[in-house]
């Protein structure tokens, strides 16, 4: 079909299905649904194709072996009593909601990845966070507030690497895309501030409002943690008895798997340019495999298999929901959904509505599609030739905001929407409901989104 407003329906349905029920599985399901629909022929034949379509692909395992090999890791961690080793060394420094929620937060600056961080974290910090009586939607919040919007401000990474490729192939560059990128960084206003108000949110300065403040206030009462009929998207297991929190405990169990996983896919950026995160994570889970199997923590062969099945198990809701968030994001794709936005908008793209409005298109894009990439790649060739055009010269600032721009709008949806993986991996870290997350989070990154769109006016 041409694209037009109706290459929307699809993710319309799915969003208020969501938001309406706050159940995201069925929500996806039934975008899906109406998208094959809407692609002709019977809709179960292309129901069907859609799922061989958006599932069948390198891009989906790869994310697959990552999310299964972390559920493993997180698993073995539990078994090994690094976790509850590692929270019983926290906890010296205070198990207040403030200790505890600036703790999750300056973990997050230190474990710099999308997809490990928000597990890792929440799998460390969740005890405490429970003790510290902090809603899952508020501990959701300070997890996801701490992938996206980090990883793109550190420009040797897998994002800065990729925003990089994309500012380098447009013509008329006056510098590399390394270059520009990082000079870009001070005008993502939308990543710096949502980092900050991560912070404030975290030292409790700030009051909740919407509804997060409904979560808190549930807890305040005495309520439960997760919200009455709520599913939380990570099943939780009772950690077994702290084993030993030594600290050559703590080295061997936890902090040799991190530094592999940090160290493969650094050093294989620097040394081939590609980051082999899934094989960093693999080789981890290989090591405290190893390391449990010496120390003799297994019974037998069949303890430790039933040990990785359980982390496979654990986090399989988090995985089907990224199943059909891949193929909602098929179906638009089909259906031209974003380049359909891309052309309604070029006509009000004008030297001084450029940066402001990139912005505002880019988190309209990336909430609907919830990837950060697909939105760079799409608006990327679009605003950089227009912010060359308007600009007066080299060292005019209007092409590093430009980039900034549009990349602060891929970073909104990222960690906005409810068809974001990352989005759907805070909510498995946190033992949260998806949807519980996605509704009290909204408020806040949409305030900092307008004050960015506002910023990028009167720069």
């Amino acid at each position: 079909m041409t694209p037009s407003f109706w290459s929307l329906l699809p993710l319309l349905v799915a969003l208020v299905f969501a938001f309406t029920t706050r159940s995201a599985i069925p929500a996806l399901l039934a975008g899906v649904i109406v998208g094959a629909f809407m692609m002709g022929g019977n809709p179960l034949i292309g129901l069907n194709e859609t799922f061989q379509e958006a599932l069948g692909t390198g891009n989906f395992i790869w994310i697959c072996q990552i999310v299964m090999s972390i559920g493993v890791l997180t698993e073995l961690f539990k078994h090994s009593g690094a976790i509850s080793g590692f929270a019983h060394r926290l906890s010296r420094f205070g198990d207040s909601k403030r200790s505890v929620g600036i703790t999750t937060w300056g973990l997050g600056l230190v474990i710099i990845d999308d997809y490990f961080s928000p597990l890792l974290v929440g799998t460390i910090m969740r005890p405490l966070s429970d003790k510290a009586r902090i809603s899952r939607e508020k501990f959701a919040y300070l997890l996801d507030a701490m992938t996206s919007p980090v990883c793109v401000l550190m420009p040797f990474l897998a994002y800065g690497a990729y925003i990089a490729s994309l500012v380098s192939v447009q013509e008329g560059m006056t510098a590399t895309g390394t270059e520009l990128l990082i000079q870009s960084i001070p005008y993502n206003f939308y990543s710096l501030l949502t980092v900050a108000m991560a912070a404030v949110v975290a030292l409790g300065w700030m009051p909740d409002f919407g509804p997060m403040r409904t979560a808190e206030q549930r807890v305040l009462g005495g309520g439960p943690l997760i919200r009455e009929g709520a599913a939380a998207l990570l099943t939780d297991s009772d950690l077994p008895p702290k084993q030993d929190s030594s600290l050559p405990s703590l080295v061997l169990y936890l902090f040799i798997p991190i530094a592999m996983v940090m160290s493969i896919a650094l050093g294989s950026f620097f040394v081939s340019g590609s980051i082999l995160i899934a094989e960093a994570f693999l080789s981890a889970t290989a090591w405290l495999l190893l390391v449990m199997g010496i120390r003799k923590q297994f019974d037998s062969l069949g303890d430790a298999v039933g040990l990785v099945l359980s982390g496979i198990r654990s986090i399989l809701p988090a995985l089907l929901i990224i199943a059909l968030a891949y193929s909602l994001n098929t179906v638009t794709e089909r259906l031209e959904a974003a380049d359909w936005l891309v052309s309604v908008s070029s006509g009000f793209l004008t030297p001084g509505l450029l940066v402001s409005m990139t912005f505002v298109l880019g988190a309209v894009i990336s909430f609907s599609t919830g990837t950060s990439w697909g939105t760079f790649a799409l608006l990327m060739p679009l605003a950089l030739p227009l912010a060359i055009a308007f600009s007066t010269g080299p060292e005019d600032p209007l092409i590093v905001q430009t980039i900034a721009a549009v990349t602060g709008g891929g970073i909104f949806g990222d960690h906005t929407s409810p068809v974001s993986d990352t989005s759907v991996l805070a909510s498995a870290g946190a033992g949260s409901d998806h949807m519980d997350h996605v509704i009290t989070q909204l408020p806040y990154a949409l305030v900092v989104a307008a004050v960015t769109a506002l910023l990028y006016l009167l720069v």
